[in-house]
């Protein structure tokens, strides 16, 4: 969480006091907010949900994704990347990170197989995938293109909003994202169709409130809809997101310039001028150089945040993909001839890269002369680890 403040008391408290805490009514805040976001986004439309992982399973739903598919994840996200694809029956292959932190296009062509429908490249740490190549590479396969953009809220690739790219993006409004309401995401969509399909997953009784449609026929779902409290939220911090993103894209890229001259190499970036900027990040030659150099600095080892990499997703290792076995698409007929195994040994690439990667992560509210310490102090340890 970056800011919040009495703008978020006052919104709450109007929609308090209001007694309308449902979102379903005129002119309310969650509806409000998917106008506004979808816009921001440059999306024919939004919806809110309680999560960004209810997000992006309503998303893969609303795309058809199921039994009998694979999908494509990288080796380094938040563990809910993966357990979307198996909350929609499918089967997550998991694909390097090349030192960008994000799914490396060759890897993710290499690992394609005959039953592969979807990729998932995830927006991580707020830093752009190479959708061009990634793109590309789902247009020569036929593959769906659902952006994780979770942890990249508010930022971009060459001028086109994250999310906006692929056939949908998800998002999320947790309490350590760009904006937040505690809890809380969204989709994105230009396909009528999937955002009605994804709309029933968040909340497949909404015909009660919103009228039936003869052309639609409602599925069952668990439901996953925003409160009006989480709509009046976000539409404070949607306001404060874009100081606070060139806040931190200036920082960062003053960062590196004020940095360049020393041993250290910055991790590939995408798109510095657009990205969201809340991590500097530099690659090391090894363990050893990233452990001596978070000594000094601060920041973590992408390696070691204890969460957002594959070794550390036991459910998904385990094959345990659902409450009960008859439900767990590792067991799944459909799913025979889908690759279900995640041998010892895989994704050696990835490990390497993120156990000597350093993210030093930025913070809108910093004052010039705190970025100053900042710079001075990777400069000290550039040349005392690295020489």
């Amino acid at each position: 969480m970056y800011r919040v403040g009495q703008e978020e008391i006052d919104a709450v408290a109007k929609v308090i006091l209001s007694g309308e805490l449902f979102r379903y009514h005129e002119g309310g805040e969650c509806e409000r907010f998917e106008k506004r976001y979808a816009g921001f986004v440059g999306a024919e439309h939004c919806r809110m949900t309680s999560s960004g992982t209810a997000a992006l399973t309503a998303l893969l739903a609303g795309l058809g994704l199921g039994p009998g598919d694979e999908v494509i994840v990288p080796a380094q996200t938040y563990m809910a990347t993966a357990i979307s694809v198996l909350s929609v029956g499918a089967i997550p292959i998991i694909a390097d990170v090349d030192e960008s932190l994000t799914l490396c296009p060759r890897a993710t062509d290499e690992i394609i197989g005959p039953r592969t429908r979807a990729m998932i490249p995830v927006h991580m740490w707020g830093l752009p995938c190479d959708m061009d190549s990634l793109t590309a590479i789902a247009r020569k396969r036929d593959l769906l293109v659902i952006e994780d953009a979770c942890q990249a809220v508010g930022g971009a690739y060459e001028g086109r909003m994250l999310g906006s790219i692929g056939d949908g993006g998800a998002f999320s409004f947790n309490y350590y994202k760009n904006m937040t309401a505690g809890e809380g995401g969204a989709l994105v969509t230009d396909d009528a169709e999937v955002a009605q399909r994804a709309g029933c997953m968040v909340d497949c009784c909404s015909f009660y409130w919103t009228g039936r449609q003869d052309d639609f026929r409602p599925f069952a779902a668990t439901g996953s809809r925003a409160s009006e409290i989480e709509g009046a939220l976000m539409n404070v911090q949607l306001d404060r997101l874009p100081s606070m993103i060139q806040a931190l894209r200036d920082q960062k890229k003053r960062i590196l310039k004020e940095t360049a001259d020393t041993p250290l190499t910055p991790a590939p970036s995408r798109s510095l001028d657009w990205e969201c900027g809340a991590q500097v990040v530099y690659t090391l030659p090894d363990e050893d150089s990233a452990t001596g150099f978070v000594e000094k600095v601060g920041g973590v080892i992408a390696g070691k945040t204890g969460r957002h990499v594959f070794t550390e997703w036991d459910p998904i290792l385990d094959h345990q993909g659902a409450h009960h076995p008859d439900l767990n698409p590792y067991n799944l007929p459909q799913n025979q001839e889908c690759r279900r195994e995640y041998p010892e040994g895989m994704c050696e690439r990835s490990l390497d890269i993120l156990g000597r990667t350093v993210m030093i992560a930025n913070h809108p509210d910093r004052s010039e002369s705190e970025v100053s310490a900042v710079i001075e102090r990777i400069r000290e340890a550039a040349e005392t680890v690295l020489g």
